[in-house]
């Protein structure tokens, strides 16, 4: 899994790190070229970030999950880093949400933009029982189904687990099961926007996710540190 790192030039070194995963067809280099980098750094935000070449092969052999933990997660922790925060698109969101799931403990929270979320055919059931809330499945063994069970804990206010934060365009493909899961977590943590499953919304998106208060800001100590 190749990695690019932008590493905050300080004395004191940041214990925030952002870890951004793209989407099936899209490469580390095209979060710099969206300006995804920038933004984190003209808002001042003391984080380090990391890009990772999580490339489909990685979701379709099922080694998306193991290699985060043992390329990404666990070197960042042996580090130093205290806080961790990964951020995904589309496919990038699924692994994101994946990788929550099967070590919530090792992460603060996560942003996901418009997040592939499996099969249709599961939202299509949870909507029919009338949201993700009242939503009940006596299936085992199937991992989308377990990610749905498993988000189905921030319908009751997702007590011991990570920081969730999500945002889709309301013209995405992924609209609908994005929404399921919008209808369970706090307003404040949810944005919907005009859009579709483009990087021009994801741009907002991120803007927005980054204009709350999730991530810390520099002190007055740290505001003259550069990325380098």
């Amino acid at each position: 899994m190749n990695l690019s790192n932008d590493v905050l030039s300080c004395d004191v070194r940041s214990k925030t790190l952002i870890v951004l995963l793209p989407g099936a067809y899209d490469t580390p280099r095209d979060f710099i070229e969206q300006g995804f980098v920038e933004a984190v750094r003209v808002r001042k935000i003391d984080a380090d970030i990391q890009l990772v070449d999580a490339h489909i092969n990685y979701y379709t052999n099922q080694q998306i999950v193991q290699r985060l933990q043992d390329e990404v997660v666990g070197p960042a922790k042996a580090k130093g880093y205290k806080s961790i925060w990964l951020a995904g698109i589309s496919l990038g969101g699924y692994g994101t949400l994946l990788y929550s799931m099967s070590h919530p403990n090792h992460i603060e929270g996560f942003f996901i933009m418009a997040p592939y979320m499996g099969p249709r055919d599961i939202p299509a059931e949870i909507h029919k029982q009338g949201g993700l809330k009242h939503w009940a499945s006596e299936v085992q063994g199937n991992m989308d189904i377990d990610l749905w069970r498993w988000l189905k804990g921030y319908a009751t206010q997702g007590a011991g687990l990570p920081k969730a934060y999500l945002g889709y365009g309301a013209s995405d493909r992924f609209e609908k099961p994005n929404g399921l899961l919008a209808e369970v977590l706090p307003r404040e943590r949810s944005f919907v926007i005009p859009g579709g499953h483009d990087w021009a919304t994801w741009k907002q998106l991120w803007g927005s996710f980054l204009d709350t208060t999730a991530l810390p800001r520099m002190d007055a100590l740290k505001s003259s540190c550069k990325a380098q």
